[in-house]
């Protein structure tokens, strides 16, 4: 991530990286089939259910924070900035999933060790994108940067789809990267300050629909991003 600003690692290497077993990362995916519709999308879409949360991450010790809206500055978010997007909060079966506290902390180290040791303000978001419309956006507000430090994007679920291609870019350069993360579990973490990402459409792979089932962490040093 020093290099190029991203990093990818498979499921074994995140297994590795928070000290969790698969099965344990597993317990945590039964929760994407109750995320509510997000009804803020200014593209009419009715793709993307989600729900959202926000936390403190000082050393070992996590903190809930009180429940706030999500908000994002025009200059980073063109579809959807500028407006407070009130989310459902993650269900307590999340936070109190033993795999929860490994995976915050150990992202935590990750961002220390890079920027130094500092509390981080974590906003924490699940998402699915599904194609029961015939198409489905990842990111509706295309390529972009997130106004915080770091994000981390972990795959959960890929069923029944074909596109969802990550692509990772150079904030002030013409480099850019592109892969397709297919594992659960596999994780595709950002320096928000150095590259700008965006995943491509999803379209069903079949006759039926499917989905694409995303985990989704940011930190910022200093505080929330608030407008």
């Amino acid at each position: 991530m020093r290099q190029k600003g991203y990093a990818v690692l498979n499921a074994q290497g995140v297994c590795e990286l928070t000290g969790c077993g698969m099965d344990e990362l597993m317990t945590l995916r039964p929760s994407w089939d109750e995320l509510p519709p997000d009804n803020y999308l200014k593209d009419g879409g009715r793709y993307r259910r989600r729900r959202h949360s926000s936390l403190v991450v000082r050393g070992e010790a996590i903190e809930l924070a009180p429940h706030r809206a999500h908000w994002q500055p025009l200059e980073y978010n063109a579809l959807h900035g500028g407006m407070r997007r009130w989310f459902e909060p993650l269900t307590p079966d999340v936070d109190q999933s033993p795999a929860w506290p490994r995976l915050l902390r150990s992202l935590a180290n990750v961002c220390s060790q890079v920027k130094g040791v500092q509390p981080w303000y974590v906003e924490a978001h699940q998402f699915r994108i599904d194609t029961e419309g015939g198409i489905g956006r990842p990111t509706p507000e295309g390529a972009h940067r997130d106004g915080v430090d770091f994000v981390a994007v972990f795959l959960v679920a890929r069923e029944a789809i074909k596109g969802g291609e990550s692509r990772v870019f150079d904030a002030d350069g013409p480099r850019g990267e592109r892969f397709t993360l297919t594992e659960p579990w596999s994780l595709l973490l950002l320096d928000d300050e150095r590259v700008i990402h965006e995943s491509t459409p999803i379209q069903p792979a079949g006759e039926q629909g499917g989905h694409r089932d995303t985990l989704v962490l940011t930190y910022r040093a200093g505080g929330f991003l608030d407008g």
